[in-house]
């Protein structure tokens, strides 16, 4: 199994078709590498070495949670701020909010705690 140690130690999978000039694969969502394996099979046959990766906590890859950045953008924006509010703050570095959307589902639940 292909994996890569980042700094704090956490494994990320990735796979690796053809070879050539690398265009990578980054899924969404809580999917992982096979996701794109459809979409590979063109740029990977001709000439291009193609990578997907599983994103930290998904598919094969492990999980930190350790001074790590949240980032969200839109609705995921959303839920970042969800998750802050929810839970402890205290594994997050920093949290980045990019045009954060709040569901109305969660506003409303957030005004009857108070």
């Amino acid at each position: 199994m292909n994996t890569i140690t980042t700094k704090d130690g956490t494994e990320i999978y990735y796979k690796v078709w053809g070879t050539g000039q690398p265009v990578v694969f980054s899924h969404g969502g809580s999917l992982n590498a096979y996701a794109w394996e459809s979409q590979m099979v063109y740029p990977a046959s001709n000439g291009y070495g193609c990578i997907a990766h599983d994103r930290r906590g998904n598919g094969r890859s492990s999980q930190s949670w350790n001074g790590i950045t949240l980032v969200g953008h839109s609705t995921s924006g959303g839920e970042v701020a969800r998750y802050i509010g929810r839970d402890s703050i205290k594994h997050f570095a920093k949290a980045v909010l990019m045009g954060a959307v709040m569901r109305l589902a969660a506003i409303v639940t957030r005004r009857k705690r108070t």
